[in-house]
């Protein structure tokens, strides 16, 4: 029978899922899937990482989101003890629906979070192209229905959403947790549905984890999250359920009397043929009050500052000049150095102390436009190692600023590209030894000073493995006392694992289309009106958009 994983989590569920993408398709592999699905919770960081790992590892990427849909309307947000959001499972069949899933996932964060980044049926309607849904877990819609006893309004829930994305692009999820008794209430009930009302189905498992050892270590990652230890009977936590990448064979055991839902599950991956175009330069155009080529516009620019500084009977000036704009015109880059051009002299307009660093001081033709302050050609400087024709790749030109002028110079790219078209971007904090030792300690319950003892004696950039190897103190400390032994254990296995995501400290993206069209958007903070993209600079590099270091 078919079988691939369409309900997976990552490590960019944050503190909930515990598997990196790498790891997923490692795993996929591992088990000869030909398919995979990536459906972190609300959000969509690991999209691009994802997509690009599975393409070279020859798997089929699935780019999916497991969305937050409010009861009512996403502008409701009401303090009462009502149910705030039921999940449902979104998969991009090609790229209107990867771009609207990029919509969705922007208008939850943006205008519906409340708790969690919640949409609403009437913005799904709006933005249904191209998408799959599938009915999601037992905190979807359909089976709260089901679990209240209301089977009828679980149908009409299921015929809505056939109405919604097209009979045939929603399915009913049946998932294989057959350690919750409430699970086969749900499964039961719907396969009544698909018998009764002739409902497609799949069967889906919960993916937050690799191996089923794993369950300890992602029950303290929740704990982490929630703040909470967990020998707490009140908190929140799934350890009851078995959450592990399972074979399809262990899943194909329990439903090998209905076929239809593994045949099902291949006409979902063979419907999802979604095609990023990536590693192209997307270029915002530099706009200008005349309708000139960017190239000649530059050119024009260039040798009139040239005109005032050097004379014609400087050959090797000249030919230097004109070798590096042959290489911008090749490159296509002359938008790029407009724009960097253009923010130079906006700060220096404004008398803001500025200074540009690397290996932009072997541009002449940056010289030339005072984006950098030293002539190259007096050093002795490589063109090549800023900008090779043999290697393209976009130019990188950092652009340090006083501190508190900053906000200023960003007002200033905002005002004159538009609010939608720039945003600052996000960095995720990784769990390093130091971190991990000191949550895991608190999520066991374990005193204080046993979690800094251990975390004071960890080199910082040391793993945990290289740390008791070299540090004698430790791999005492670890072999003589029963709980260092177990928070080291436990911290080991959240190394790498993504635990927060904050704004980059310097990155700033310019996109020629709003930039929804590239990357979902988030605030930077719950309190905090600034955007900031979901993508890190490592994505938004793949796609092709440019960053500027500010």
């Amino acid at each position: 029978m078919y079988f691939t994983h369409l309900h997976v989590h990552s490590h960019y569920s944050l503190l909930d899922g515990l598997a990196r993408p790498e790891q997923l398709l490692n795993q996929a592999k591992k088990d000869g899937l030909k398919a995979l699905a990536l459906t972190d919770h609300g959000v969509m960081y690991g999209a691009i990482e994802f997509y690009s790992l599975a393409k070279k590892m020859g798997i089929k990427p699935i780019i999916g989101c497991e969305v937050y849909l409010a009861p009512h309307s996403l502008k409701e947000k009401s303090p009462s003890k009502e149910i705030r959001f039921y999940h449902l499972v979104l998969l991009a069949k090609n790229l209107t629906g990867y771009q609207n899933l990029l919509k969705l996932v922007t208008i939850g964060e943006l205008e519906g979070f409340y708790y969690k980044p919640r949409i609403d049926k009437k913005v799904l309607r709006e933005h249904s192209e191209g998408l799959i849904a599938l009915s999601g877990c037992s905190r979807g819609d359909i089976p709260i229905a089901l679990l209240s006893g209301n089977y009828e309004k679980a149908v009409q829930l299921a015929k809505e959403y056939q109405e919604i994305f097209g009979k045939e692009n929603f399915y009913l999820e049946l998932q294989h947790h057959p350690e919750i008794p409430e699970q086969e209430e749900v499964n039961n009930n719907l396969l009544k549905i698909v018998d009764e009302h002739k409902i497609p189905a799949v069967i889906t498992s919960d993916v937050h984890y690799i191996k089923k050892e794993d369950k300890r270590i992602q029950d303290v990652l929740l704990a982490i999250q929630t703040g909470a230890v967990i020998e707490d009977e009140d908190r929140f936590t799934m350890e009851q359920a078995d959450l592990h990448f399972k074979s399809g064979q262990e899943i194909a055991k329990d439903f090998s009397q209905r076929p239809d839902l593994f045949s099902n599950i291949e006409k979902i991956v063979n419907e999802c043929n979604l095609e990023l175009d990536l590693d192209n330069i997307i270029l915002p155009h530099f706009e200008r009050e005349n309708k000139e080529d960017s190239f000649e516009y530059l050119e024009k620019i260039v040798w009139d500052n040239y005109k005032k500084e050097y004379s014609d009977k400087n050959p090797i000036a000249k030919k230097r000049l004109t070798y590096e704009l042959e290489v911008i015109k090749k490159t296509g880059f002359a938008d790029y150095f407009l724009i960097i051009h253009d923010l130079i002299q906006f700060t220096k307009g404004q008398g803001i102390l500025t200074n540009t660093r690397g290996s932009a001081a072997g541009s002449f033709v940056a010289y030339i436009l005072d984006i950098t302050s030293v002539d190259p050609l007096e050093h002795g400087l490589f063109f090549e190692r800023f900008l090779n024709p043999e290697r393209i790749q976009p130019p990188d030109i950092d652009i340090d600023i006083a501190d508190d002028k900053r906000a200023e110079l960003l007002g200033y790219i905002t005002q004159k590209y538009g609010q939608e078209h720039v945003a600052q971007i996000i960095t995720f904090g990784i769990m390093k030894s130091r971190m991990a030792v000191r949550d895991v300690t608190r999520a066991l319950g374990h005193p204080y000073a046993l979690g800094d003892q251990i975390a004071k004696l960890i080199p910082f950039d040391y793993s945990i493995d290289r740390a008791i190897k070299t540090i004698p103190e430790l791999k005492q400390l670890v072999s003589t006392n029963v709980d260092a032994q177990e928070v080291m254990e436990l911290a080991k296995q959240l190394e790498g694992v993504a635990r927060h995501g904050s704004t980059h400290a310097a990155g700033v993206v310019i996109s020629r289309e709003p930039l929804v069209t590239y990357s979902p958007l988030q605030h930077s903070s719950r309190n905090d009106q600034e955007v900031i993209t979901q993508y890190d600079m490592y994505s938004l590099e793949k796609i092709g958009l440019l960053k500027i270091d500010v």
